[in-house]
């Protein structure tokens, strides 16, 4: 039997260690993944965890994001899951744990450090000094594996033999019946089996998934790190099946790393930035004794170095799906998590020079990674960025700490889906009026207020536009709109209602009606259509992996289904999903679970794309499991909040100079 030692001290209180038994050696259920380059093979860590009976020396640090504290308001609900406080936050470590990891054989080692500077990082008019008051300079969360048997009991320090509480283990118990109460297809038995395989373990704790588990792949590249947004659909699926600690962890963790350095060539981006993807790496110590580390990855090392906008956002997001599914809100109140919260929404409420309530973005800074001519504001970011709000609205506890912000969020939210709904739809009467736009017009009451040019209406879609459908258009600068479709945007729209909910119904009428050029023969294309000829040349530069109708280019990506999913049943169109869940099952398992397909209609496996990934896998399941359980989709997407539409910014103003368009707009867009 092995034991798991959590150690928490306090200057106040006396230290206390609670203990907490597991009876297979295989923590949660999983096996330890195997990982490339050096680390420990599946079921082989417990050969480097020795020499734990040396003697441990005890330090205190300053808790900050893996803290007990936890933030209550008194204007949050009534949480289900009993919040466990030890006090004051703090973490005590053995020696054997080190600021990057956990060392295997008992020695100190300092790893990568945390960054330091906070006073002059951050803005004096931040929304929170929690950080200068707790420190950034923090130690992970100590698992330590102990003999039953071990005395460990002394005059300052008492262990407490703690027994699972009934309700805790209550949490998941709705999901597990859900998923227990129908027998698992062959593809789906064979999915779960390789997403198992995926998990990566930390100091024997599943911490996520790497992004492809392929066997015969010789160069992984950093297809074998964890991503914060390949493990939604990982997340989900495991919280939907009932087995939410590895999520827990997965948050935890990535919270932590926020506040690590990140520097390209001497200059370091936002504070509240959050790392694209993660790895856990084993380090050589001396005298055959090893020691386990995080490896984050900002973009620094990324291809074009591009810093990963979207994975803050996706873990807003990810966070509030935690808390909706397992019923553990607790997570949440955490001072930690709080903190880390309000530090990516002051990243992206930061003030610029922007006229817009849309985020500036650089090229491949979200899911499509590479130069695709996606600077400036596009779709896929404003989608998820108004996610990220809505959730935040949710979760932040409001006291006179984060007024101001809840203040900003709110305004945000209206500013943005008016300028979205407004500006960035496109149908058959929207395409009429640009088509008859004048240019060049000076006045605050002018029509065409980005002087767009009619001519920039592409050939394409005046023909391609059915007549009930319409769809969000992918960017929008000064004198340019980019007409084409990106799928995860449109689905994001709906899902968070973003757009209305006769935008949300003509969106998925599109689809359906589009269905050859946009589903094929494998769900979905990631954009429509393609870059082809001089355009792909100038716009992408020539990029090889990106050729027409090639992967970001116009690929076909099986891991949208699950948000195609998502959106159908928020929208009653559950046939639609189930249409292309039965196109993606007769491939995926036979082609071995490809990355994304290429060709106009989707036909063939992508000429550079790894196979057994694991975000295709796990969408298939998360899909599967919210066709059977579409009650459970009703706890990830959003309703209309009229409430939003009442609120307007322009209203707080006492100057005569402003005028909004709001009324107008809400006549011929709101439903």
């Amino acid at each position: 039997m092995i034991s798991l030692s959590f150690l928490c001290h306090s200057a106040m209180k006396p230290s206390c260690r609670i203990m907490s038994s597991i009876r297979k050696s295989t923590l949660f259920g999983f096996s330890p993944v195997k990982i490339h380059n050096g680390s420990a093979k599946n079921g082989n860590l417990s050969k480097f965890c020795v020499n734990f009976e040396q003697k441990s020396q005890y330090h205190t640090y300053p808790g900050r994001v893996l803290g007990f504290g936890s933030v209550l308001s008194d204007t949050q609900k009534a949480f289900k899951v009993p919040n466990w406080s030890f006090g004051q936050s703090g973490v005590v470590s053995r020696s054997f744990i080190t600021r990057g990891g956990c060392v295997i054989a008992g020695i100190e080692y300092k790893g990568r450090e945390f960054s330091t500077s906070v006073e002059t990082r951050v803005n004096e008019n931040n929304f929170e000094r929690i950080y200068v008051q707790g420190g950034v300079n923090v130690k992970p969360l100590v698992v330590e594996r102990i003999d039953k048997d071990e005395n460990v009991v002394g005059e300052e320090q008492s262990r407490i033999e703690v027994a699972i509480d009934e309700n805790v283990e209550g949490v998941d118990e709705q999901a597990k019946v859900l998923s227990s109460e129908r027998e698992f297809s062959d593809i789906e038995k064979e999915a779960w089996r390789l997403l198992r395989e995926s998990v990566v373990t930390y100091c024997g704790s599943p911490v996520g998934t790497v992004a492809a588990n392929d066997p015969n792949d010789k160069l992984p590249l950093n297809y074998d790190q964890v991503f914060i947004r390949d493990f939604v659909p990982s997340a989900l699926a495991f919280l939907l099946k009932g087995e939410g600690e590895i999520v827990r962890n997965f948050l935890l963790h990535t919270l932590q790393l926020q506040s690590w350095e990140k520097t390209v060539d001497c200059y370091s981006p936002g504070q509240g930035l959050m790392p694209a993807s993660f790895k856990v790496r084993i380090v050589p110590l001396d005298e055959n004794k090893f020691e386990e580390v995080l490896d984050p990855d900002f973009g620094e090392s990324a291809i074009g170095r591009v810093a990963p906008v979207d994975s803050g956002l996706w873990w807003i997001i990810l966070l509030r799906a935690y808390g909706k599914i397992t019923g553990d809100y607790g997570l949440q109140e955490r001072v930690d998590v709080q903190t880390g919260l309000k530090m990516i929404l002051n990243l992206c409420l930061t003030d610029g020079f922007d006229m817009f309530p849309s985020l500036l973005v650089t090229d491949g800074s979200c899911m499509i990674d590479r130069r695709m001519g996606i600077h400036g504001h596009p779709l896929e970011i404003q989608a998820l960025f108004y996610s990220a709000l809505r959730c935040s609205r949710e979760m932040l506890a409001v006291n006179d700490g984060s007024k101001n912000l809840v203040r900003a969020i709110n305004n945000r939210l209206s500013a943005l889906s008016f300028h979205i709904r407004e500006y960035y739809w496109v149908d058959m009467r929207k395409m009429n009026e640009i088509y008859r736009y004048k240019t060049e017009e000076y006045s605050t009451e002018a029509t065409n207020k980005f002087n767009i040019y009619p001519d920039q209406i592409p050939l394409w879609l005046m023909d391609w536009i059915p007549e009930e459908g319409g769809y969000f258009i992918g960017n929008l600068q000064p004198a340019h709109m980019d007409f084409r479709f990106f799928t995860l945007g449109n689905l994001w729209s709906i899902v968070s209602s973003l757009g209305t909910p006769k935008q949300n119904e003509a969106i998925l009428n599109l689809v359906e009606a589009k269905w050859d050029d946009l589903v094929g023969h494998m769900p979905l294309k990631i954009c429509y259509p393609a870059l082809e000829y001089e355009e792909w040349r100038i716009i992408t530069g020539s990029d090889p992996k990106n050729t027409p109708w090639s992967y970001h280019n116009g690929g076909s990506w099986p891991t949208l289904l699950w948000q195609f999913t998502l959106a159908c049943i928020k929208m009653g169109r559950t046939e639609l999903a189930e249409k292309a869940v039965a196109l993606a099952e007769k491939k995926l398992r036979a082609d071995r679970w490809p990355e994304y397909y290429d060709t106009r209609t989707g036909k063939f496996i992508g000429k550079q794309s790894r196979l057994h990934q694991t975000w295709t896998i796990a969408g298939f399941l998360t899909t599967k499991m919210l066709v059977q359980n579409p009650e459970k989709a009703a706890l990830l997407f959003w309703e209309e909040d009229y409430e939003l539409l009442e609120i307007c910014v322009c209203a707080l103003s006492k100057s005569g100079r402003k005028k909004c368009s709001r009324g107008a707009a809400r006549s011929q867009i709101l439903v």
